[in-house]
């Protein structure tokens, strides 16, 4: 390492956010980047450890330490303590095909896995990671990349998210013939429809696309693969024209809260909210839906995860009177035991840049019932639970409430059109089930990969398994493969 003693001789700084008072006002990204000396800095700072946990332990499976696409961090961090940053953005992209994405969303297990984070401290990977992609595409280095010999086999993916977009990327890049069926306008998924912009501003997903259109892929917008909306293409088709079908699409059954009053007007799906306010913002129709707003309302969001922080962002952009979070989960402790957790991410109270924006936080609430005046709600019924999620007598209490948006996780992909039509197999938690190791379905030459396979997770995690899934669906179609993990 360039700097052996950093994290010895340098303090953890990381980037800062624009005041609230004038974030709020617009849908624009507000994080304030570093200096280069500050960056350099915190690169130095990377301890040369052992045993990096940052990198990953190259599991498939959630919760387990480091960064789920094994970034080569360390490395990285000395190419930019050196001034190298085309190497380090060449480095980056190794393993990772939108960084800029998982710089600015992801919520950092490298970090909490970081040797330094024993004393919380740990080196400040996710800004140092968005700084070198955006200095790459500044300087032109993301070009692309365009493979020089054609297989002849063609595949179709269906799903323009993030596992869908890094599969077609890799395969495009091996050779092959790469279609994107996409239901939606434009592509993205989860990234474009539902994260809001002052998170993560749309521009980055359109400069990646036109990246990728450069490497051969042909996206199909508008074109919802099953069901009998207008332009639906028959999935039954695409497996007659293409080599290999890749199920790319995201687990958007949302958890519903079946309890009195839930159909009454005002009460609405967190991503329903989300993502009209994200058409709003790109000049892209809301269709014949009527509009969600929270402008001048007491805006109520039950769940404390990031699709409610999201919510809570969007509501007082929009001019919400008051918002509250309200979850089901005791209040984490502030603090988490080193011992016990490191190097895994651990359960503990965290703030969010929109809950710090001016919203009020409640936990271990369970809502009763909703109740209205004029089929419109207007309160909601709560009452206090134990461990056990068990109500508390005598801890019934009301919240006034306009509008009510329900951010509590999604269960599984939708099953109408699409899979009930091509009849793959399911596992119990509703999601295609799908062989760990060659992402194969339970129909020949169908392939399964990211929230629909793996059922709700992050965005880092699906461009890993879109990742995996070329490779093996390269390996499929060609008897083996150079594509890395």
């Amino acid at each position: 390492m360039g700097k052996v003693t950093g994290f010895l001789e340098i303090e953890r700084h990381d980037r800062a956010y624009a005041p609230v008072a004038e974030r709020v006002k617009n849908y624009n990204e507000f994080v304030v980047p570093l200096s280069d000396k500050d960056l350099r800095d915190q690169a130095a700072r990377c301890m040369n450890c052992g045993i990096p946990y940052c990198h990953g332990t190259g599991s498939a499976h959630p919760g387990t330490p480091g960064c789920p696409v094994n970034n080569q961090i360390p490395d990285w961090n000395d190419l930019v303590y050196n001034d190298n940053w085309q190497e380090a953005a060449r480095n980056l992209h190794s393993t990772n095909n939108f960084p800029e994405f998982t710089g600015r969303i992801c919520p950092a297990p490298c970090e909490a896995s970081c040797t330094l984070n024993i004393d919380d401290n740990p080196v400040t990977i996710k800004t140092i990671e968005c700084a070198i992609v955006d200095r790459a595409f500044e300087n032109g280095w993301v070009k692309p990349e365009v493979a020089s010999i054609k297989t002849g086999q063609s595949v179709a993916i269906i799903g323009a998210g993030p596992a869908g977009l890094a599969a077609a990327q890799q395969l495009a890049r091996a050779g092959h013939d790469v279609h994107v069926y996409e239901k939606l306008a434009k592509a993205g998924g989860l990234l474009r429809y539902g994260i809001p912009d002052f998170k993560m501003e749309k521009h980055l997903i359109d400069r990646r696309v036109a990246q990728m259109e450069g490497e051969g892929v042909t996206f199909h917008y508008n074109s919802p693969v099953g069901g009998t909306a207008p332009g639906a293409v028959d999935p039954a088709e695409l497996l007659k024209q293409y080599d290999a079908v890749a199920l790319t699409g995201g687990a958007e059954y949302p958890r519903d809260l079946a309890i009195p009053g839930r159909d009454l007007a005002g009460v609405h799906f967190a991503m329903d909210f989300l993502t009209q306010q994200n058409r709003r913002v790109s000049g892209e129709p809301l269709g014949d839906k009527p509009e969600i707003l929270a402008t001048g309302k007491r805006v109520v969001v039950i769940g404390g995860g990031d699709t409610g922080s999201d919510c809570i962002g969007t509501s007082i952009r929009q001019g919400a009177t008051s918002v509250t979070q309200i979850e089901i989960m005791p209040a984490p402790p502030e603090k988490e035991d080193k011992g016990l957790t490191w190097p895994n991410w651990p359960m503990k109270m965290r703030t969010s840049s929109s809950q710090a924006e001016g919203a009020a936080r409640d936990f271990a609430v369970n809502t009763v019932s909703f109740e209205g005046e004029g089929g419109k709600v207007t309160k909601l019924n709560c009452v206090r639970v134990d461990g056990a999620f068990k109500p508390i007598p005598g801890t019934e209490f009301v919240i006034e409430a306009d509008l009510v948006l329900l951010a509590m996780g999604f269960v599984s992909p939708v099953k109408d059109g699409l899979l009930t039509q091509l009849g793959v197999t399911l596992d119990p938690r509703g999601n295609v089930k799908a062989d760990l190791d060659r992402f194969t379905t339970s129909i020949d030459k169908v392939f399964a990969a990211g929230d629909m396979r793996r059922g709700q997770s992050l965005v880092v995690w699906a461009i890993r398994d879109g990742r995996l899934a070329a490779q093996a669906i390269d390996r499929f179609l060609m008897g083996s493969t150079t594509l890395p993990r």
